[in-house]
């Protein structure tokens, strides 16, 4: 319950960003102006995770890392609002229909099959995702997929440590504004 009041004061206090970021999109590329992928979720139900778009249209389904020249599929300020972690604001959206918390592990691509299977094995898809989590404040697109787990599972045997909570909210704050480890 405290996730989704969160979700609808931090939407409300973000919506002229929000609008802001749409436009932007819009001018760039057109509708549709908010992304939906295929990603996994608590006791690994596939759901719909909810992004600015960022790349053009029909640009293929895979992590942006693994594209072949991802600088080229950029829409005209896809860059700056991924720099500046502005894409995620629509995540408030899966916050408030049960999907992701604020914390947790970054919900996976469906397409990620590794990266699944080793959360499974060490139990963390018992974990509702997370917007931010131990691994992005700790990496984030600079980590193998084995650290991230390792990071996660960190994250999963101390999660009820409200001091860790309270720690991964600052650090995220910090990098955004710091812009680190954003690779692509």
């Amino acid at each position: 319950m405290i996730n989704k009041l969160a979700a609808i004061i931090l939407f409300l206090i973000m919506s002229p960003i929000f609008l802001f970021v749409g436009m932007l999109v819009y001018l760039s590329d057109g509708f549709p102006i908010i992304h939906r992928q295929k990603r996994v979720g608590h006791n690994n139900k596939e759901f719909n995770f909810f992004k600015f778009r960022t790349m053009k249209k029909n640009t293929p389904m895979i992590a942006t890392d693994l594209l072949d020249n991802p600088k080229g599929y950029y829409i005209k300020y896809g860059r700056f609002i991924r720099e500046f972690s502005l894409d995620e604001i629509p995540q408030l959206f899966n916050v408030l229909n049960g999907t992701m918390n604020f914390i947790g592990p970054r919900p996976a691509l469906y397409n990620e099959y590794k990266l699944v299977d080793l959360r499974t094995k060490l139990g963390l898809n018992q974990i509702t995702p997370g917007i931010t989590g131990w691994a992005q404040v700790n990496g984030r697109d600079n980590l193998t997929i084995e650290q991230k787990v390792k990071l996660d599972y960190y994250y999963f045997d101390n999660n009820k440590s409200f001091l860790l909570k309270l720690k991964i909210l600052v650090l995220t704050i910090i990098k955004v504004f710091q812009r680190e480890n954003i690779s692509h």
